[in-house]
């Protein structure tokens, strides 16, 4: 147990006073980075209650998801599955590697050689008791020749995977791998029965907290509490009802109404006036989500790194932050990696709008006379439209000619993301720069959203994977970042807090900014108060 825990549960059990309490946790130097729902005194750190039925409303959820954990991809099956599901690890709300399924771990030296030691005991929902076999099965799901999964690519070091005995597993890398039990911690590598394949997904066994009921995707979502969970206290609620709903305004009446208990993405235009409404908390998380306008580097113009260059720096990035996102979030630099990240480039040179440089860039690759179509639409993120209309009033004063072209919402990322030339997107983020870059900006990263390949980055990414020196590390991502911001076909232009909505019914402990919904687990560390 951390120290933080040791003073939140001593408080809990009304062991020691508010006053100690907060002395205790200025000691330690964690005041600043603990949410204001921790503190006591704030209803949100009550003792976890059992009960209820919570209701949740969510966006991005499409009638073309699945509970395959190789294609999750919105916000409401990426929930959804860790409701059911566990991985080996857990990412924790200080973006800490903690156990999970997993009990324990080492490496060798060179973090070429990882050893994990399975709980003993943990049952399927459907009575099958969880082993190494599983475990080795759910990892191999995602490497397979023939596999989409978007974490192939954090998987490509593992040379091998063998078990010594029912209980142990061992992986066998390429290279050395500082990060590798964070990689066990991404949300597509659930543990999941040996030998799941097809349909067999949809009905999502797992070792979660609740049991699948019903799954209707891209509208609905049914569990109930797992009376054998072994996580002791975790999931709380009776029941758990997950709806789909896109349309931010339908969230929104639905929660004032007492529809739902919770929803993501508020509207920010209206923030200030939900606020103000007796029974609604709004709340506010700063982790390593971040918006993005990705073009295809591969078509022209958008392979012309000139363009791109004009393209970026014909973005009012205050103004959107101001517009957009209210003052919840600061300006981007045209790379993914956030403040809140350990090697977050700090000294790297703030892009800012500059309307003569961008046209002086856009005459030089012959392109003052194109129409550029920016495919947009709010499944993105709350307000992306809104933006995008923004971003063409920006780029007039450079002489460039932006086309918005509104996109339905649902089929948004079948059908639009990675598929047409210049969009609207947002990523949640990853904890750490090696998992973020190897998903999205690798050359044969499965999201690699532009198509973009640099050699000199690929490199230092293999590079920087393997060292163990923390100053060498540091300069090798501040490098890549550079590199991204210089030469990548991303637009990052703001990186938002995330900002949802909840009946003040509710309880809970600290936020996690690793992902929306409490780093997705809020069914399960949420709780509704007696």
């Amino acid at each position: 147990m951390t120290d933080l825990s040791f003073l939140t549960q001593m408080f809990n059990q009304k062991k020691i006073t508010r006053r100690q309490f907060i002395r205790g946790v200025s000691a330690l130097g964690l005041a600043a980075a603990v949410s204001p729902a921790l503190f006591p005194g704030n209803a949100m750190a009550a003792t976890p209650q059992k009960g209820g039925r919570f209701i949740m409303g969510c966006t991005g959820g499409s009638t073309t998801d699945s509970m395959d954990p190789g294609t999750l991809t919105s916000n409401m099956n990426q929930n959804l599955n860790w409701q059911i599901r566990n991985n080996l690890v857990e990412i924790d709300h200080n973006f800490n590697v903690i156990p999970e399924l997993a009990e324990s771990w080492g490496a060798t030296p060179d973090a070429k050689k990882w050893t994990f030691k399975l709980r003993k005991g943990i049952e399927f929902h459907n009575g099958k008791t969880m082993t190494a076999e599983d475990v080795i099965f759910s990892i191999n799901h995602h490497r397979g020749e023939e596999s989409k999964s978007a974490a192939k690519a954090y998987l490509k070091s593992i040379e091998n995977i063998k078990t010594d005995g029912k209980y142990e597993i061992i992986f066998e890398l390429s290279g050395g791998s500082a990060d590798f039990p964070f990689i066990l911690g991404d949300y597509h590598l659930s543990i999941c029965p040996a030998g799941t394949k097809g349909q067999e997904w949809e009905k999502g066994i797992g070792t979660g907290g609740y049991i699948l009921e019903r799954w209707e995707p891209g509208v609905r979502a049914f569990s109930k509490r797992n009376p054998n969970y072994w996580k002791e206290g975790r999931a709380h609620f009776d029941e758990v009802e997950t709806l789909s709903i896109v349309d931010t305004n339908a969230r929104t009446n639905a929660l004032k109404t007492g529809q739902i208990n919770y929803m993501d993405r508020v509207e920010l235009k209206t923030v200030h006036l939900l606020k103000k409404m007796p029974g609604i908390n709004v709340l506010a998380t700063t982790g390593t989500a971040h918006y993005t306008i990705p073009m295809l580097v591969d078509k022209s113009p958008y392979n012309d790194n000139n363009v791109r260059m004009a393209l970026k720096l014909a973005v009012d990035r205050e103004a959107l932050v101001k517009q957009i996102l209210r003052g919840y979030g600061q300006v981007g630099n045209d790379h993914p990696i956030a403040p809140v990240n350990k090697y977050h480039a700090k000294n790297l040179e703030q892009r800012k709008y500059d309307p003569e440089k961008a046209k002086f860039y856009m005459k030089k690759a012959g392109k003052l006379d194109h129409v550029f179509n920016l495919h947009a639409a709010d499944a993105a993120f709350a307000g992306a439209v809104d933006a995008a209309v923004l971003i063409k009033e920006h780029a007039k004063k450079a002489g460039i000619n932006i086309n918005v072209v509104r996109e339905p919402d649902d089929g948004y990322w079948s059908n639009v993301w990675i598929k047409k030339e210049w969009v609207m997107c947002y990523w949640g983020g990853r904890p750490t720069e090696d998992m973020m870059f190897s998903v999205a900006y690798a050359t044969d990263a499965p999201w690699n959203d532009t198509h973009w390949k640099n050699d000199q980055f690929n490199k230092l990414l293999v590079a920087a994977r393997a060292e163990l020196d923390t100053d060498k590390r540091r300069k090798m991502y501040e490098d890549m970042q550079e590199i991204c911001r210089n030469d990548g076909g991303t637009i990052v232009p703001m990186y938002n807090q995330m900002v949802e909505a909840s009946s003040d019914k509710l309880a809970h402990g600290p936020m996690s900014g690793h992902m929306a919904l409490d780093g997705m687990r809020n069914t399960e560390r949420w709780w509704f108060k007696s």
